[in-house]
C-alpha cells in the first residue's frame, strides 16, 4: 500500500482527503430518508385500521365450526347448536353434483345433530313404528308431523332415508366398508332411497367424495394436531438441545476457532456418510419385502408419509441426494483448502469482538420476538379478511328446469315468495360466504395489502437487527486499542442510534424488498391459475418472471445488508450508503470471493452439524429406535411431524446464532477493505485491524493477486 495512498474513497464514491479523527460509527449524525420514515408510519396506521375493518366483519368461527344450511355454526359454545357438534346431510348423494365445486356447499338439507345415525332406517318405514322418535332428531328444527311423504321431501323437512354413518371432520359420512372387495353399508349392498326403490353403495360413495373433498386435509390436520399434543415436550427438549449446541459451538469458536471448524468439517462429513450408511442399509434390508419395489409414482401422494418409508425406491432417493451432497462438499473443500485457513482468520477475529460484544448473542431473541409479532398480527388479519364474508342463500331444487336455480334468497321469507311459486320443490339454504357490497369487493386487494405490509415490517425488523449488530462491530474493529477504545454499551448504542436517525432509511430497504417479494408471490398466484390453461408461451414468460425476480430478490437481500453496515458506519442514507458499499465490494471483488463466500459455506456446515445432528437424534427417538427409552417416546398418527419440527426449529436456532457471526464477519470484511482505503499501516495512519489478521489478509490478498496476473 505504501504511503503513496493519500486519499480514500468516500461517502459519495469520489477520492476524499484523509481524516485523522475517524474512529469508527459517527455519533454526530442527522436523520437520513425522513420521507420513508413518514410513508411507514401512515402504512402502519392504514395496517392497523385494516386489522381493526377485519376484526369487526370478520368471524374465525366460519374456519373451525360446520355450517348448516341456515348458516348456523355446529358445536359452538354459546349458540342453540352447541350440543349439536356434526353436521348431517338430509342426501349425499346429492353431493356428487358439480354444484359441489362451483357454490361449495352440497345441494342437500344440511342439519347440526347431537351423534351420527347409527341404523339403516327409511321415512316411510320410522313413521309407523317405534323408531319415529329417534328418526324425528334428524330432521329440521321444530318440524310439525303433519304432512304427507310428498310434502315433507319438497320442504326439505327430513331425510328420507338414514343410513350408518360415522364422524369425519364434524361431519355424518355413510359408514362404507369393503367386505370380499364389495362395498357394504351395514351388511347391504344397495339401500332404499325413501322413495319405494333401491339405490347402489356406489352411489353413496361418489356423494361422500365430494363432501369430503376437504375433509381429508382437515382430518390430516387434526392429526397433526394430536401429534403435537403428545409430542409437544419432546419438541422442546430437542430444540433445547439444539440450542445448547448451537452456543457451545459458538462459545468454542471463542477460543479454538481453528480446530473447531476442522472439527466441524469432519463431523458433518461422518454425519453425511453414517446418512448414506444407513440408508444403504434400509434398502437391503426392505428386498423382497413384499410391496416394497412398488414406484413412487405408482404409489402417489399419500398423507401418511411412514408408507413411503417401506418403499425401496425412497432410500435410494435419500442415498443418492446425500451422496450427491457428499461429494459436493469434499470437493469444495479440496478446492477451497487454502482459501479456508485464511477464512479461519477472519472467524478468529469475529470470534474475538462477538466475545467483546457478548450480548450480541442474545439479540437474536429481539428480532424473533418482533417476527412473531408481525407473523401474528398478518396471520390474525388474514384469518378475519377471509371470514369476513356474510352468509348467501341461494335456491336449490332437484328439478333443473326451474327458472330460479341459483339465484339469491331470503330463508325467512322464501316460503311465501314467488320464486316458492315458482318451483314448489325448491328450497332456500345457505350456498357459502360471500357480498356484493364495496368492503367484499375490496377483500382480495385488502389481503394484498396484509400481504405487504407484512413483508415490508418482517423486513424492517430484520433491517433493524443488521444495522445494530453491524454498529456494534463496527465500534470493535475501529477501536485502534482492543478493547480499550470500545465505547460502553456498543449494542445498545447502536439500536438507539438506528432507531433515532435511521428508521426511514430502514424501511426505504425494507419497502425496495417488499415491493420485489409481493410480485413474487402474485406471480405464484398467477401461474397456480395458468397450470390450467395449455398455453406453453405463458408458461415460459411466466417462468422467466419468476426467475428473474428470484434473482432480483436475492441481489436486493446482499446489497441491503452491505448498505446497512456502511449505514451503521457512517450514517448516509440508503442510496449513498448503498452506492458507497457496491463499489467498495466491486473494488474488493477478489476479496469478496475469497473471504466472504467462503465463511458463509463455513457456517452453513456448521448449521448442518446442528441440524443433522439433532435431527438424527430425533429420528431414532421418535420411531422407538432407542433402547433405552424407547416406551418414553409417544405413539404417534405421523413421527415425521416432530420430526420435521425439531429439524426446521433447530435449523432457526442455528441459524439465528450463526447469523450472528455472518453478520460479523461482513461488518469486519467491509471495514477491512475500508481500513486498506483509509490506511497504509505506517505511524502517522495505522492499520485498525489485528497484526495476526493483517498479516493473514494482506498475504492472502497478495497471493490471489498474484494467482489472478499468471492466469490473465
Amino acid at each position: 500500500m505504501g504511503g503513496e495512498q493519500q486519499h480514500y474513497y468516500g461517502k459519495h464514491g469520489t477520492p476524499q482527503k484523509y481524516d485523522p479523527t475517524f474512529k469508527g460509527p459517527i455519533y454526530n449524525r442527522g436523520c437520513t430518508d425522513i420521507i420513508c420514515c413518514v410513508f411507514l408510519f401512515l402504512a402502519i396506521v392504514g395496517y392497523v385500521a385494516v386489522g381493526i375493518i377485519a376484526w369487526t366483519h370478520g368471524d374465525p368461527r366460519k374456519v373451525i365450526y360446520p355450517t348448516d344450511s341456515r348458516g348456523e355454526f355446529c358445536g359452538q359454545k354459546g349458540t342453540k347448536n352447541a350440543n349439536k357438534p356434526l353436521l348431517f346431510y338430509f342426501n349425499i348423494v346429492k353431493c356428487a353434483s358439480p354444484l359441489v365445486l362451483l357454490e361449495f356447499q352440497c345441494p342437500t338439507p344440511q342439519i347440526c345433530v347431537k351423534k351420527c345415525p347409527d341404523r339403516y332406517l327409511t321415512f316411510l318405514n320410522a313413521r309407523v313404528s317405534q323408531d319415529w322418535e329417534y328418526y324425528r332428531q334428524f330432521c329440521i328444527p321444530g318440524f310439525q308431523d303433519n304432512k304427507g311423504l310428498a310434502e315433507v321431501l319438497r320442504d326439505g323437512d327430513c331425510p328420507a332415508v338414514l343410513t350408518p354413518s360415522t364422524p369425519l371432520a364434524q361431519r355424518c359420512l355413510p359408514a362404507i366398508h369393503a367386505h370380499k372387495g364389495v362395498l357394504m353399508v351395514g351388511n347391504e349392498t344397495t339401500y332404499e332411497d325413501g322413495h319405494g326403490g333401491r339405490k347402489n353403495i356406489t352411489e353413496l360413495v361418489e356423494g361422500a367424495k365430494s363432501a369430503n373433498g376437504v375433509l381429508e386435509a382437515r382430518q390430516l390436520a387434526m392429526q397433526i394436531f394430536e401429534d403435537y399434543t403428545v409430542s409437544w415436550y419432546w419438541i422442546i427438549i430437542g430444540l433445547v438441545i439444539a440450542m445448547v449446541m448451537s452456543l457451545l459451538f459458538i462459545v468454542l469458536l471463542r477460543f479454538l476457532a481453528g480446530i473447531m471448524v476442522w472439527v466441524m468439517i469432519v463431523l458433518v462429513i461422518l454425519v453425511l456418510g453414517y446418512g448414506i450408511f444407513h440408508c444403504y442399509m434400509e434398502y437391503t434390508r426392505l428386498r423382497g419385502e413384499a410391496g416394497s419395489d412398488i414406484s413412487l409414482m405408482d404409489l402417489g401422494f399419500q398423507t401418511d408419509f411412514r408408507v413411503y418409508l417401506h418403499l425401496r425406491q425412497t432410500w435410494m432417493a435419500f442415498m443418492i441426494i446425500l451422496s450427491i451432497l457428499e461429494v459436493v462438499i469434499i470437493l469444495l473443500l479440496i478446492f477451497l483448502r487454502k482459501r479456508i485457513l485464511i477464512a479461519i482468520a477472519l472467524i478468529k477475529e469475529a470470534s474475538k469482538a462477538v466475545g467483546y460484544v457478548m450480548c450480541s448473542m442474545l439479540y437474536p431473541l429481539v428480532t424473533f420476538f418482533l417476527l412473531c409479532l408481525c407473523i401474528a398480527y398478518w396471520a390474525t388479519t388474514a384469518v378475519f379478511l377471509s371470514t369476513s364474508n356474510e352468509a348467501i342463500y341461494k335456491v336449490f331444487d332437484d328439478v333443473t328446469t326451474c327458472p330460479v336455480i341459483g339465484k339469491t334468497c331470503n330463508p325467512e321469507t322464501f316460503p311465501s315468495s314467488n320464486e316458492s311459486r315458482l318451483c314448489p320443490g325448491a328450497h332456500c339454504q345457505f350456498a357459502f360466504y360471500g357480498g356484493e357490497s364495496g368492503y367484499h369487493q375490496a377483500l382480495l386487494g385488502l389481503q394484498i395489502f396484509n400481504a405487504f405490509m407484512f413483508f415490508w415490517l418482517a423486513n424492517f425488523v430484520m433491517a433493524l437487527g443488521q444495522v445494530t449488530l453491524a454498529g456494534a462491530f463496527a465500534s470493535y474493529y475501529w477501536a485502534l486499542h482492543k478493547p480499550d477504545d470500545l465505547p460502553a454499551f456498543p449494542l445498545f448504542s447502536s439500536f438507539s442510534r438506528a432507531l433515532r436517525y435511521h428508521t426511514g432509511s430502514l424501511a426505504f430497504g425494507a419497502l425496495i424488498l417488499a415491493i420485489v417479494q409481493t410480485i413474487r408471490v402474485i406471480l405464484e398466484y398467477l401461474d397456480q391459475h395458468l397450470k390450467a390453461a395449455d398455453n406453453k408461451f405463458a408458461k415460459f414468460l411466466m417462468t422467466c418472471l419468476k426467475c428473474c425476480f428470484w434473482c432480483l430478490e436475492k441481489f436486493i437481500k446482499f446489497l441491503n445488508r452491505n448498505a446497512y453496515i456502511m449505514i451503521a458506519i457512517y450514517g448516509t442514507n440508503f442510496c449513498t450508503s448503498a452506492k458507497n458499499a457496491f463499489f467498495l465490494l466491486m473494488r474488493n471483488i477478489i476479496r469478496v470471493a475469497v473471504l466472504d463466500k467462503v465463511t458463509d459455506f463455513l457456517f452453513l456446515l456448521g448449521k448442518l452439524l446442528v441440524v443433522g445432528s439433532v435431527g438424527i437424534l430425533a429420528f431414532f427417538f421418535f420411531t422407538h429406535r432407542i433402547r433405552i427409552i424407547q416406551d418414553t417416546a409417544p405413539s404417534l398418527n405421523y413421527y415425521w411431524v416432530p420430526i420435521m419440527t425439531v429439524i426446521v426449529g433447530s435449523y432457526l436456532i442455528a441459524h439465528g446464532f450463526f447469523s450472528v457471526y455472518g453478520m460479523c464477519v461482513d461488518t469486519l470484511f467491509l471495514c477491512f477493505c475500508e481500513d486498506l482505503e483509509r490506511n497504509d499501516g505506517s505511524q502517522e495512519r495505522p492499520y485498525f485491524m489485528s497484526p495476526d489478521l493483517r498479516d493473514i489478509l494482506l498475504k492472502g490478498s497478495a497471493e490471489e493477486g498474484k494467482q489472478a496476473e499468471v492466469e490473465e
